[in-house]
């Protein structure tokens, strides 16, 4: 018994390791490129608060985006809406993609102090409402996003 538990946990380290540097690989192959790279983010609201998340997001989400697409961090934004409705476990609100130069500059540790300091000088009260943003999330998923040149299939 002891033979089969220990061939099970040494197979499944095995994989995860497989899997984690599969992974790795990955990451460093889209970090290594200089294509953009596309993120999408999907925002699912609690029922009936949709107006109000959103003007939190306009608010002070919105604008510090603008300013990382000001200094060239950011290339392209968009938002999507669904125009019919899903079941709940598939429902989703606002789809919003982020275009970004390269994945290194997607994946960079950016210090945004100085821009949300400059953007909201009342930093007790943006804490507070972007907490009240994520309050009103029921889920939030973020995608790397890869396009395909169909001209070359």
């Amino acid at each position: 018994m002891k033979k089969i538990i220990k061939t099970f946990y040494m197979t499944t380290i095995f994989f995860v390791l497989i899997g984690i540097g599969g992974l790795s690989s990955t990451i460093l192959a889209a970090e290594n490129s200089a294509d953009d790279f596309s993120y999408e983010f999907y925002y699912k609201v609690k029922w009936g608060y949709f107006d109000e998340w959103m003007e939190l997001y306009k608010k002070n989400h919105y604008p510090v985006l603008q300013r990382l697409q000001e200094l060239g961090r950011i290339v392209h934004m968009e938002a999507a809406y669904p125009i019919d409705h899903d079941g709940e476990a598939d429902r989703w609100d606002i789809r919003f993609t982020i275009v970004y130069p390269d994945a290194k500059t997607a994946y960079e540790d950016f210090n945004r102090t100085a821009i949300l300091e400059e953007l909201y000088p009342d930093q007790e009260t943006f804490r507070k409402e972007e907490q009240r943003r994520f309050e009103l999330l029921v889920e939030h998923k973020d995608m790397i996003i890869s396009y395909d040149d169909l001209s070359k299939w």
